[in-house]
């Protein structure tokens, strides 16, 4: 079968899922056309893919399992039963259930799953946590999924062939948890731009007033850290200090891409 475009839809709020993503897709061939639906609401309205394509997923790890916001917006796209990697960006805890719940979304859709793979990227709360990754091994294992799938995709003759790869996970997906730690902003430092207000994927902080979080909305995807010019928002109070110390301790060992490739019959 022949690839002509590549769709990548991902959930980034720090940006290391597009990261990954990215790498993936960059190595399949064909055109690649992006879906970014991490901003309110999504920014992208119902896609029918095709013969011809070949979808690209990735959402990061929440708790567990795939953020809610994410899910959401992946439902806006049908497969019609062209293939799809599923890929999940977690913070070097464990991914759990999300990978297995991204591959079961997009078999609801339509898709036909051909390969999968859970990459580490920076912890978005507690962020000493996998610095600096995904870094060169992380990317490297993203191209291989990305040219295994498609060398999988070239040597089917029809989609009938393709068949998804195991990926662990357990049903039903375990109950995720809420966040109970928000980043708050530092007003000696926040420069009240907004742009923390207009970038949150959740709605959590209000345009008129962007010191202010709702703790309510806040999913703590640590986008607002990552794209305020002043480098106002973060976790100040005594409850993170001791929680983030915690995580290190138990979290810090490195650990390495999981990746999985169909079989072809």
């Amino acid at each position: 079968m022949e690839i002509n475009n590549v769709h990548v839809a991902y959930f980034s709020a720090t940006y290391t899922t597009r990261t990954v993503v990215r790498e993936i897709a960059a190595r399949m061939g064909g055109n690649i056309v992006e879906h970014d639906i991490t901003g309110p609401g999504g920014n992208v309205g119902p896609v029918a893919l095709g013969e011809g394509d070949v979808m690209v997923a990735g959402v990061p790890v929440y708790a567990g399992r795939v953020p809610q916001a994410a899910a959401e917006r992946l439902r806006r796209f049908s497969g019609n039963g062209v293939p799809a990697i599923a890929a999940c960006v977690y913070g070097n805890r464990d991914y759990d259930d999300a990978l297995l719940e991204l591959a079961d979304l997009l078999a609801s859709g339509g898709f036909k799953v051909v390969g999968a793979g859970a990459f580490i990227g920076r912890h978005s709360i507690f962020t000493n946590v996998a610095a600096g990754r995904p870094d060169e091994a992380d990317l490297a294992a993203a191209a291989r999924l990305g040219e295994g799938c498609a060398r999988l995709i070239a040597a089917a003759k029809d989609l009938s062939q393709l068949h998804p790869p195991a990926i662990k996970g357990n049903r039903p997906y375990k109950v995720p948890g809420k966040a109970s730690l928000h980043p708050e902003a530092d007003a000696a430092k926040c420069s009240r731009c907004g742009t923390c207000a207009a970038l949150c994927p959740a709605g959590a902080i209000p345009q008129d007033d962007p010191l202010l979080t709702d703790a309510s909305l806040c999913i703590a995807c640590g986008r607002c850290l990552v794209v305020c010019p002043k480098g106002a928002r973060g976790y100040y109070n005594n409850m993170y200090k001791a929680a983030a110390a915690k995580f290190e301790q138990m979290f810090s060992a490195r650990k390495e891409a999981e990746i999985e490739v169909g079989v072809l019959s």
